[in-house]
């Protein structure tokens, strides 16, 4: 791989990254335990800690001094696939059992006041992350056998009061980024009475990274002492994966069938854009409600394409992917039970990115739906602890793989993707 990934592996090591897709695709919405326990409704228009800037930064003007929060949430998916192949050995039932494993997400913010109008902000997290790997006997391989992403994003934000009414606020996203993605033969493919190309051989195989920039605009709207909204877009991110590649689908266009010979080569990956309105409304002195409708830009997401000029002067396709817009609906609510400590819960839908006829195992994208609770417990004056837990149900959906390229060294998959997944996290904030 390029040198860079040098860099993003020790950050992700010091930070314990090792991430797996939540919200919508590859995107991550586990950035802090509090928004955990609501599912994180009401985001761009809460202002619990010094997270709430990786929502919207201009929620960093309702923290008052400097505040210090850290936390990390723990991903425990278990996702399956099962369905049958069809090849010239006829039909047969193929599965692939847990193909995420467990993940532990962390995070890392800074609030500062600067007086009563200027306020800044340090982030540093990840919005975007996955991992997936199946099984050697899975008989869908031909198709991609493992794919992952890795991003860790540091955030540096400003916001300013424009009055008692109206704030705004902006960063700045410099995002390290890694991925890979994989494909092997599930069967040994004979193409001559003396050539046979063995089960496991690689089809294709790239990985590589990059850094690279993006921004966040956000604004917030205290219509009353108890009503506000908020809002918050995040650019989109290009990142361009230098790094290497192997397999039979690269060397064969050079008239080799060395799958293990390695190109430097480079595949385009777009973290889309993203967008939030949100509402916090305090009911009675003791109960408030939240809510978030979320837009990602998925649409951005059609194919992986690798550019490798040893072998040619255009983009050489990896992977459809033909995804599209999708939508989150959250609704939250606080309770106070004392001066002390408060209790959460949330219920969220997460809309599918994808098509039921493009699905893939790879990134096996369905609709979810959350239902989650939280505690907060103010230890001090200064110092405050916040649990949350959420366990998300992935629907049942079905999966259709018939690519004509991966079809030889395998066949066609049809077959269903199920699972659940279980998230719980922890957090200390401290106010200085």
């Amino acid at each position: 791989m390029n040198k860079r990934i040098l860099s993003v592996a020790v950050i992700a090591a010091i930070m314990g990254t090792t991430t797996q897709v939540q919200a919508a695709g590859f995107q991550l919405a586990e950035y802090s335990a509090t928004g955990l326990g609501r599912a994180y409704a009401g985001e761009a228009a809460m202002a619990d800690n010094a997270a709430a800037q990786f929502r919207n930064p201009a929620m960093l003007t309702y923290l008052q001094g400097t505040q210090m929060t850290t936390g990390a949430i723990l991903v425990m998916p278990n996702i399956d696939v099962d369905g049958e192949v069809t090849y010239v050995d006829g039909k047969n039932p193929t599965s692939a059992k847990d193909i995420a494993g467990d993940a532990v997400v962390p995070n890392f913010y800074v609030s500062h006041q600067l007086n009563e109008q200027w306020f800044l902000g340090v982030a540093l997290g990840s919005n975007f992350g996955m991992a997936t790997e199946l099984d050697d006997s899975f008989r869908g391989n031909q198709f991609g056998n493992e794919a992952s992403v890795t991003t860790v994003e540091l955030n540096p934000n400003i916001a300013y009061r424009i009055n008692d009414q109206f704030s705004i606020g902006a960063g700045v996203r410099f995002v390290m980024g890694e991925g890979s993605f994989g494909a092997k033969s599930s069967v040994d493919v004979p193409l001559s009475a003396s050539l046979i190309i063995p089960k496991g051989t690689t089809l294709k195989y790239m990985e590589g990274d990059d850094t690279s920039w993006g921004w966040q605009l956000g604004g917030a709207w205290q219509i009353n002492a108890n009503n506000r909204i908020g809002f918050n877009y995040r650019s989109e991110v290009e990142q361009n994966l230098e790094g290497e590649a192997n397999g039979l689908g690269f060397s064969m266009l050079e008239g080799s069938m060395n799958a293990s010979k390695i190109y430097a080569g480079a595949m385009e990956l777009t973290l889309p854009a993203t967008a939030e309105i949100a509402s916090f409304h305090q009911l009675t002195d003791k109960l408030a409600v939240h809510a978030s409708v979320n837009w990602t830009d998925w649409s951005s997401f059609e194919k992986l394409e690798a550019k490798i000029p040893e072998l040619s002067n255009s983009a050489i396709l990896v992977k459809e992917e033909n995804w599209k817009d999708n939508y989150r609906f959250a609704l939250g609510a606080t309770y106070e039970l004392s001066a002390k400590s408060s209790l959460r819960a949330g219920v969220a839908y997460d809309q599918a990115a994808v098509d039921d006829i493009h699905r893939t195992a790879t990134i096996p994208e369905v609709n979810r739906l959350w239902l989650s609770a939280g505690y907060g417990y103010q230890y001090s004056e200064n110092l405050a602890f916040d649990f949350g837990a959420t366990y998300i149900f992935a629907d049942e959906s079905p999966m259709h793989e018939a690519d004509t390229d991966s079809l030889p060294f395998g066949g066609a998959f049809e077959g269903q993707v199920s699972g659940n997944i279980m998230l719980v996290g922890v957090q200390a904030s401290y106010r200085f």
